[in-house]
């Protein structure tokens, strides 16, 4: 049985800090239904995973550093939060543009918790409606964005949720959203 995701490259962008189960459920879920999965970060030695903000987890090998990328080789985007993995993407340049080449091609991004910080970083907001976590409400207003307290937002191909608890709504609309993306590509 074919998976509604096979034949698509998905990209998941993530540094130190990273909240495990934020990068771990919802790539499992895009992998489950067919999808490649690449790590990328802006180096390359492993990255260490958090639980609520202040355990380390696991480790985790970026397949690739972000800067050596090329966003066309990838058909969705992922990015997942931890307070102080998407702190350290917006220190990132390589990160930043990335994220910015990757929303102006009109490709699907999903991005929970903190992971907006990097798209407000890249400037990529404006006149966006998304979720997140709740203190980012004035970053993505200031932004030129409009935050809402749903469980998961969906706004032309961006996908966002609040927190740890909106990972199976948030899993269940990437995979809707990327792969109703391909069928329209």
């Amino acid at each position: 049985m074919a998976g509604k995701l096979d034949g698509l490259t998905v990209a998941f962008l993530a540094a130190d800090g990273v909240e495990q189960v934020e990068y771990v459920e919802p790539r499992a879920a895009l992998e489950q239904e067919g999808a490649t999965v690449h790590l990328l970060s802006p180096g390359t030695d492993p990255i260490q995973a958090m639980n609520g903000d202040i355990e380390p987890a696991d480790t985790f090998t970026p397949d690739r550093a972000v800067g050596s990328a090329d966003h066309g080789d990838y058909d969705a985007l992922v990015l997942p939060g931890g307070t102080v993995n998407p702190d350290k993407l917006r220190l990132s340049a390589d990160a930043v543009s990335f994220v910015r080449d990757f929303v102006t091609s009109g490709k699907p991004v999903g991005a929970i918790c903190h992971g907006p910080w990097t798209l407000v970083e890249a400037d990529v907001v404006r006149g966006r409606t998304l979720t997140s976590w709740p203190s980012l409400t004035t970053d993505i207003r200031n932004a030129g964005g409009h935050r809402v307290d749903e469980e998961v937002c969906v706004d032309s191909g961006l996908v966002t949720s609040r927190n740890p608890g909106d990972i199976p709504a948030f899993s269940a609309k990437l995979v809707e959203v990327f792969a109703g993306a391909r069928r329209h590509a």
